[in-house]
């Protein structure tokens, strides 16, 4: 990875890639620290500083954002509309006839879903701008804090609404910087400013591990989560990685004097199909029964159990109901993704087929079983990963937000390994053996 860097500086062009890229990122980071107008930056401050600031329900969505969100800064909403947007999108394509339609055009019907995805990261800002907002003036976003109901002095309506335009238009100006990245930088604009989102978090949870071990100064601890994150890091790259190759054969055609096919090839399937969105589906589920009892007033019983066994990460039910919706959504997401039918009619249409497997039918019913096989064992590793804070960290004060958690750590190796790919590719398009090998 780091002599692929390398050799990418010293091409001028690509140079200018990673030159541009750095620079949106810095511009980035800047906007995760500035202030909205009509907050206390004191009071945030204070109520951060807080040890329980962060093990609210609200972590998840603090981690996408960079620690944006629990300041309270311009881009406090970071690109968690656009990532929802998308996977809303995604998930209609399959649903409604005119967007798969859309699909199938090729450039034009993607550019189409692009501009609705756009449109629908707006509306979903200013829906969940208004909820920031409103959830601070309650004082519900640091629960404990002295100072809560203080971050938001001015409650007219007036503040309010210039609050939700100023991080609103600071998704879209985010949203702007992931294109930009995407069209003249290196990489996938939307997954970078993500990993670059997660990585910021890092330096200050690895040591808050130390500040809270009592082992050598709390040195051992952070020594023995280091060496646990290397593993899980060296884990996820190995099933990333992995993947099932299904052998095609393409059958040779004679077309005037000219002979087409006869060439042999194969469909990669993944083990891990499904990526990361299982793992946030879950977590999304999960905090919407949290989120219900915490608005809610009183103590009641139901409001109790919520609280006790599902907001609470290192409850039983919360493990066992997290470790199963996974599972789930994994099987759910890669039958919505991977439609066996639509790549046997083309495997028939230009004359492949698997050799051994007649094409049409059985071959549809040969991929769907392979991939319900290998879905299995990426599904479960997937939960695995997703658990280990809880698990195993629990010891060291980490919790499910923890850097090198599960939704983290996939997202961190995925774009990371999708990156250095890029640049060793646009690297072999530079790279001439001489005429004679």
């Amino acid at each position: 990875m780091l002599t692929a860097f390398a050799r990418a500086f010293k091409t001028p062009d690509l140079r200018k890639k990673l030159l541009f890229t750095l620079g949106i990122i810095v511009i980035y980071r800047v906007g995760t620290h500035i202030p909205i107008p009509g907050v206390d930056y004191g009071n945030v401050q204070t109520c951060i500083d807080n040890a329980n600031a962060n093990q609210g329900i609200f972590g998840l969505v603090n981690m996408f954002s960079g620690g944006a969100l629990l300041q309270i800064t311009v881009f406090a909403l970071g690109i968690m509309p656009y990532i929802t947007a998308s996977i809303i999108l995604q998930l209609l394509t399959v649903v409604i006839p005119r967007l798969e339609a859309l699909k199938k055009e090729g450039q034009s019907g993607t550019a189409k879903i692009t501009q609705y995805t756009r449109y629908l990261t707006v509306a979903l800002a200013v829906l969940q701008g208004t909820g920031l907002v409103a959830t601070a003036r309650t004082g519900a976003l640091f629960q404990g804090c002295p100072v809560a109901t203080q971050i938001v002095p001015d409650r007219s309506v007036f503040v309010t609404i210039t609050m939700v335009i100023t991080m609103t238009a600071g998704t879209a100006f985010v949203m702007w910087l992931g294109e930009l990245i995407t069209d003249r930088g290196i990489g996938n604009g939307m997954s970078i400013l993500m990993f670059i989102s997660i990585a910021a978090t890092f330096p200050s949870a690895l040591w808050a591990i130390k500040q809270q071990g009592s082992l050598a100064g709390g040195w051992i601890e952070f020594g023995v989560v280091i060496a646990v994150g290397l593993f899980m890091v060296g884990l996820v790259v190995f099933v990333e990685q992995a993947q099932r190759r299904i052998p095609v054969q393409y059958a040779k055609r004679m077309i005037g004097r000219r002979s087409y096919g006869g060439t042999s090839t194969y469909i990669p399937l993944k083990v891990n199909q499904a990526g990361i969105i299982p793992v946030i589906f879950a977590s999304s589920l999960l905090y919407i029964p949290a989120l219900i009892a915490q608005f809610s007033g009183g103590t009641s019983g139901w409001k109790t159990w919520i609280e006790k066994n599902l907001a609470d990460p290192g409850a039983t039910p919360h493990i066992i109901l997290y470790f199963f919706l996974i599972i789930f959504f994994a099987f759910f997401y890669v039958a919505i993704s991977f439609n066996p039918e639509e790549v046997a009619d083309n495997m028939k249409k230009y004359g492949g087929f698997i050799p051994g497997i007649r094409a049409g039918r059985p071959t549809a019913e040969y991929l769907g079983y392979v991939l319900n096989r290998i879905t299995w064992p990426g599904s479960l590793y997937l939960g695995l990963i997703a658990l280990v804070p809880t698990v195993a960290l629990a010891g060291f004060g980490a919790n499910q937000n923890f850097p090198f958690g599960g939704t983290s750590i996939l997202i961190i190796v995925g774009v990371g390994l999708e990156t250095v790919k890029q640049i060793e590719s646009q690297l072999q398009q530079r790279n001439y053996e001489g005429f004679l090998r």
